[in-house]
């Protein structure tokens, strides 16, 4: 019998992908969204009409073996809600629970929940990645929000024997991606000059196919009941190299002016775009050792093809 997997915000960028690959391992996927849509490669849709405290799940629940969970208030650059701490607390806290509480009563398995790096922190010092076993530090309301929907799930898991499997991942790009990457990627393949010829920081992300690889993994593997990990795709770049390997994929010069970081610091306060200007300059890396050891887990796809599956996908939007 196959494994009959609950997905939910399967219409998403993560859950899209997420589906097609579950059904090509040959799972039962059950796709659950807020509105009907078509082109889902799942073998049953499921519409959901809120993510709260009040959702009745049972249906969608019904025959489930395994939940994973994508729903989420996700993280906004511009937040213009009047009490964005309530709304995260009520879409990523709340509802999570609710959700898993309800998952528990109906004898499900095990729930995946799709977390943040934003739950370690925004950065790291040099040459010390964030690892599972360092102590939480949001800095913001996203964060705080993911981080208090695991502390309650590993309380649910153990109160009711849900077993709870936490991803903690960090910026996903990919087929689809949208905002600030795919920006960067048509800047970068229409060969503009970039004053980011001079970032010598260490970032982690982690490409669409490896995080949808790795959530597969965490859906069936019994070493990963009850445990947290951080994901990537295990090759740290710097922005410069970032902003080159793309231009590598685009088939284009990169075209990069050595403007000192203290100088794009200046300029981003300035214009006040000084959160922005740390995310490209800071470190972020990420450790992703327990993934390997206790999984055995190691990222499928190189950075290279991932940039070049984005950047294609990004030339048809």
């Amino acid at each position: 019998m196959p494994v009959k997997i609950l997905v939910t915000g399967a219409n998403g960028f993560v859950g899209r992908a997420l589906c097609a690959h579950l059904q090509q391992q040959g799972c039962e996927v059950h796709a659950a969204v807020r509105t009907p849509v078509t082109g889902l490669h799942a073998n049953h849709i499921v519409t959901v009409a809120a993510l709260d405290r009040q959702t009745d799940w049972s249906c969608a629940l019904d025959g489930i073996d395994v939940v994973v969970h994508l729903a989420a208030r996700v993280h906004v650059m511009h937040d213009t809600s009047a009490a964005p701490e309530m709304e995260f607390r009520k879409a990523n806290v709340d509802a999570t629970l609710h959700l898993a509480r309800q998952a528990a009563k109906a004898g499900i398995k095990r729930m995946v929940f799709l977390s943040s790096v934003k739950a370690n922190g925004e950065s790291t010092a040099p040459g010390q990645p964030f690892k599972e076993s360092d102590v939480p530090n949001p800095q913001d309301a996203y964060g705080r929000s993911k981080w208090e929907a695991e502390k309650g799930l590993l309380q649910i898991a153990h109160e009711t024997g849900l077993e709870v499997v936490i991803v903690r991942s960090p910026l996903v790009y990919g087929p689809g991606v949208k905002a600030n990457f795919a920006s960067l990627m048509r800047l970068v393949a229409r060969a503009w000059p970039l004053p980011l010829g001079e970032i010598h920081n260490s970032r982690s992300l982690v490409g669409l196919g490896n995080l949808v690889d790795f959530l597969a993994t965490c859906v069936t593997h019994p070493h990963a009941a009850n445990q947290t990990f951080l994901v990537s795709d295990g090759q740290d770049m710097s922005t410069t190299e970032l902003v080159r390997a793309i231009a590598q994929a685009a088939h284009v010069p990169a075209r990069l002016l050595p403007v000192p970081v203290r100088v794009l610091m200046w300029v981003g306060s300035i214009l006040g775009q000084g959160a922005a200007m740390h995310r490209l300059c800071d470190n972020l890396q990420l450790d992703i050792s327990k993934a390997k050891t206790i999984l055995k887990w190691t990222p499928p796809n190189t950075v290279s093809l991932e940039l070049v599956r984005a950047y294609e996908a990004t030339k048809k939007q």
